[in-house]
């Protein structure tokens, strides 16, 4: 009797150990970047190239920290600073600083303080909060609307942040270029005061960005048809070498007589993960256009209740980094030399790539879109079965859809991936 008791006591235990909780979650698929460093990491050949991770890299191919960020941090180290908690938008001159870095430091916008900004989580952080905080207060659409391609994480940050996400053509697969037409007819289709989310310089994945004439089209048609204007900036200065002209297109759809701005309908996601190379210090910000400084201040305020149930308040030593480079004269002047060096030696890459397929191995397939595009990456327009044929038989490793970082390509290694490029595309018809 007293056997069975236990039995009968023990039975249900049992029954929990076989039913797990979470039995019925399924296995994520990998993500496609960490998968091809993955299989990068795994392969012995002495030539492997990993062009799909999304970070700077020197001629050599090692990470590369500024010298005007060793110089801030020794800066930093000798004031002996606390480590008490930042407020919740983060740390002031921080915010200030990459304002005046965004929209100008003669910015009409910044001079009547109508602008509300907080430090963020890098980019990705800046993006859910400005996601979160359109599907929460927006009055108008909760649609927003995305370049095809974007950037991959572009899709389940605005997703998960509760708003309906679509999508607006951008690249030409024909040209390797911008699809303009069919941007402005599918921006001007969207139901009137839909988001549209704008890369303002270097467009990831496909480095195709508008010219300031197309960006002055993309204006009028998102400013006549009540749209907002949703900017993600990642890499102001990365891109051309020069922060001023990698702003133009925020600063263009904010100054001037922008109705845009003039009725609160844009605000900006900010990082500084590539320009200042902070990968690891997560700094970024998010800000929002007001009608006026008092509507400034209620958007804060809600930025605010948004975000202390999120994360409370931000790290304090990239923001500290960022703001004593962009405040102290002379780190500003060589960050700016920094920043054109980085760039520089990515378009020298572009052209190096370019020079070898067409002159040195005499390709007859078109590439110029290599040297056209901007920034760290290139879609090249290698097909899937091209990539495959990289990485088995040359061990060059990118993503499926033919992107490329210009930054994994060294000038002890171009030469090599032309030629396992022409190789793959040789019996390619043009």
């Amino acid at each position: 009797m007293l056997a069975a008791t236990r039995a009968s006591i023990r039975a249900p235990a049992v029954a929990v150990r076989c039913g797990s909780t979470w039995a019925q979650v399924k296995m994520g698929p990998p993500d496609p970047i960490l998968g091809v460093t993955e299989a990068f990491k795994a392969d012995t050949n002495p030539n492997k190239m990993n062009l799909g991770v999304g970070a700077y890299r020197d001629d050599n191919g090692k990470p590369y920290v500024l010298s005007c960020v060793r110089k801030a941090e020794k800066v930093i180290m000798e004031q002996g600073l606390d480590k008490e908690y930042l407020g919740i938008t983060g740390l002031p001159a921080f915010t200030s600083a990459a304002a005046k870095l965004a929209y100008g430091d003669n910015s009409a916008v910044l001079a009547a303080k109508r602008i509300a900004v907080t430090q963020s989580i890098s980019g990705t952080g800046a993006l859910r909060i400005g996601g979160e905080f359109l599907a929460r207060h927006y009055p108008l659409a909760k649609r927003i609307y995305l370049p095809t391609p974007s950037w991959g994480n572009h899709t389940p940050i605005m997703r998960d942040s509760g708003l309906e996400v679509h999508q607006y053509r951008y690249f030409d697969k024909q040209t390797n270029g911008l699809d303009i037409e069919g941007m402005l007819a599918d921006i001007k289709a969207a139901p009137k005061g839909s988001i549209i989310l704008l890369h303002a310089c270097a467009h990831n994945p496909t480095g195709v960005d508008p010219t300031v004439e197309q960006w002055k089209a993309i204006r009028q048609v998102v400013e006549s048809n009540g749209h907002f204007a949703f900017f993600d900036m990642a890499y102001q200065g990365f891109a051309s070498g020069d922060p001023q002209k990698d702003a133009f297109a925020l600063r263009h759809f904010v100054e001037g007589d922008s109705a845009i701005a003039g009725e609160g309908r844009l605000c900006l996601a900010q990082s500084f993960a590539k320009n200042i190379g902070l990968y690891g210090e997560r700094v970024g910000t998010f800000s929002i256009v007001g009608a006026d400084a008092d509507e400034a201040k209620r958007v804060e305020s809600q930025l605010k209740i948004l975000i202390r149930p999120m994360y409370s308040n931000p790290p304090m030593h990239g923001a500290r980094i960022v703001s004593t480079v962009l405040s102290n004269p002379d780190l500003h002047k060589e960050w700016r030399a920094e920043v054109k060096t980085m760039a520089d030696r990515i378009i020298t890459m572009r052209e190096r790539l370019f020079n070898h397929l067409v002159d040195d191995f005499g390709s007859k397939l078109h590439w110029n879109h290599i040297t056209s595009q901007i920034g760290m990456f290139c879609f090249t327009g290698l097909k899937p079965e091209e990539v495959e044929r990289l990485k088995s038989e040359f061990a060059v490793y990118l993503t499926k859809d033919g992107r490329i970082s210009i930054a994994g390509i060294s000038s002890h290694n171009v030469e090599y991936l032309a030629k396992a490029i022409h190789e793959v595309t040789k019996n390619r018809s043009a």
